[in-house]
């Protein structure tokens, strides 16, 4: 589960409040807040709460610091909002251009927009360099025309664990061949996990992307999250 990773999963005797519930296109997403912190369930899955970040931040560092050096106002897609952390740390620095966030869910997208996870998006809601898609991330790497210098995609518990099944395809050779074409050359693939692949490592080298290599960091309990990198060819 992702939140037993970095993602975070809260513990003790918080009060839990139910803030919104809805069905959405794959099923029942729902909003809690545990304490001071907000979380995320889909499924009945716990996905993510606003009790760390610090993966999230790594996702969107670790894509910069491996583009070519001096690519100059790079632009980013990431994929999906999540409780926003990611999109927050790309606003908050200005080497960034354009900024697209794709995320399937409504429901999620309102909760930012004009619910209380805004308190950790609105500066980056507000900056011109934000968009955001409703759309299902799979569906656009295969039948999108954009392309991008990096690509941050934060939508399961990592390749080996998807939230829903139809998202298994986006780490298939056939997904990967759809995430390069989405790539600018030397644009930059970051995939968040909650614990290493060397399989998946080894499909980014099989799709064609180099330099490939995982960064870790480290949690309260049980396996590193991680970020696993490769780049497309010049």
């Amino acid at each position: 589960m992702r939140g037993a990773a970095g993602h975070g999963i809260l513990t003790g005797m918080d009060d839990i409040a139910t803030l919104d519930r809805r069905q959405g296109p794959h099923g029942e997403v729902v909003l809690r807040q545990r304490g001071a912190h907000f979380e995320i369930i889909a499924n009945g899955c716990f996905l993510m709460d606003t009790s760390d970040g610090r993966s999230e931040r790594l996702l969107v560092d670790a894509a910069y610091d491996t583009l070519l050096p001096g690519t100059t106002g790079p632009s980013v897609l990431i994929g999906g909002l999540g409780v926003g952390f990611s999109l927050a740390h790309a606003a908050q620095d200005p080497r960034w251009g354009q900024i697209t966030v794709l995320e399937r869910e409504e429901a999620i997208i309102d909760w930012h927009r004009t619910g209380p996870l805004g308190a950790v998006s609105g500066p980056a809601l507000s900056d011109s360099r934000t968009r955001i898609i409703q759309a299902d991330l799979v569906d656009y790497v295969r039948t999108a025309q954009d392309t991008f210098d990096a690509l941050c995609l934060d939508i399961d518990n990592g390749p080996d664990w998807t939230v829903t099944e139809g998202n298994d395809g986006l780490y298939s050779p056939a997904g990967l061949a759809d995430c390069a074409r989405r790539l600018r050359p030397c644009g930059v693939l970051a995939v968040w996990s909650a614990q290493p692949s060397h399989a998946f490592e080894q499909a980014l080298r099989n799709a064609g992307f180099t330099g490939v290599h995982t960064k870790e960091i480290r949690v309260a309990r049980g396996v590193p999250d991680v970020v696993h990198l490769g780049v497309r060819p010049a």
